[in-house]
């Protein structure tokens, strides 16, 4: 008897159960893959459409899904809200955590929400800070896109349109309206970065940490045509992601450029919901940012859904703010 043949067959055997495992693994995690892909497909609950487009420019192809909501009537228009996720998000996450499809459904708007390509940036982050080589303008470029595109295709009221983002998508919403201030009637920043802040990832880590200087804004009345849009700040006093500081240079910047001066602070508290402070910055009787701090809130969407990442269900509404300050710009 060959004394190596029962090392053999225990090799043997080894071997085959250490494929067997391997093919398991393998099929239940392709399996998981495909049932992320058949989710991310689906629409999120509720009522309305969930509608799939493409935005194409210099800088590539994005692509996004709008919310309408139901029964809109022939030759009915209908305002926008853009909304930009944060890093690590995409389309549906972000609609799902911030609940802001539910908003459009009862207040009748349509959203938008733009989504990052990981090509363009390996952790979903839209590139607001990448000046130098031009990703930040190319992609301001396709979100103004994307936004013509269902304006033309889905009754949005050009005249009533307003961005909101979180985070990264904050930042990159601050570009937006600095570069294309009269395509926009309300700005909302939660946990971002004032516009000028960096200008590479180098300088946007800094400035995450609190470390950044924004750039000083053209100085405008608020009357006159070339003015900012109104700002709505919301940052969380335990953000560890984004220091809170930016959330004050933020409205620095804003009220600066309008010469606004603030109003005195107030504290709200909603239910159990977490308490909050606000300050108005106001410009011959116009409000030209408004500075919504949260003690209790770190680096999440306040008042998001529980369960979702990057939400605290315990916060005030956030997306009941933001739609709530648009339409009082859409309507003045």
């Amino acid at each position: 008897m060959n004394p190596a043949a029962p090392w053999a067959r225990a090799f043997e055997r080894s071997f085959k159960s250490l494929a067997r495992s391997t093919l398991r693994a393998g099929t239940k995690a392709a399996g998981l893959g495909l049932k992320a892909q058949i989710d991310k497909r689906q629409p999120p609950a509720g009522e309305g459409d969930w509608i799939a487009g493409m935005a194409i420019g210099a800088a590539g192809a994005r692509r996004y899904r709008l919310y309408r909501p139901p029964q809109i009537k022939s030759g009915e228009k209908l305002p926008l809200m853009v909304m930009l996720h944060g890093c690590g998000q995409d389309a549906k996450g972000f609609a799902q955590s911030t609940r802001m499809n539910r908003v459009a459904a009862r207040a009748r708007f349509l959203v938008l929400y733009p989504e990052q390509d990981r090509l363009a940036n390996a952790q979903g982050c839209w590139n607001w800070f990448e000046r130098g080589v031009g990703h930040a303008s190319g992609e301001v470029q396709l979100i103004l896109n994307a936004i013509d595109q269902v304006c033309s295709l889905y009754a949005a009221d050009r005249n009533r349109v307003a961005v909101a983002g979180l985070s990264a998508g904050a930042s990159m919403a601050a570009l937006l309206v600095t570069r294309h201030p009269g395509r926009f009637k309300a700005v909302v920043m939660h946990s971002g970065i004032p516009p000028g802040s960096a200008h590479s990832g180098l300088s946007a880590l800094a400035a995450m940490h609190g470390r950044g200087t924004a750039r000083a804004l053209p100085a405008h009345a608020p009357s006159h045509p070339s003015a900012l849009p109104p700002l709505l700040v919301i940052h969380g006093g335990k953000d560890r992601t984004v220091a809170a500081s930016n959330g004050h240079a933020a409205v620095r910047v804003w009220a600066d450029a309008a010469g606004a001066s603030p109003l005195a602070l107030r504290t709200v508290q909603r239910g159990k919901r977490h308490a909050m402070t606000v300050t108005d910055f106001k410009a011959a009787g116009a409000v030209v940012a408004s500075l919504v701090e949260v003690p209790q809130l770190g680096h999440a969407w306040s008042g998001g859904a529980a369960g979702q990442p990057y939400g605290d269900a315990g916060g005030p509404d956030a997306s009941g703010m933001a739609w709530a300050f648009a339409s009082r710009q859409f309507r003045g």
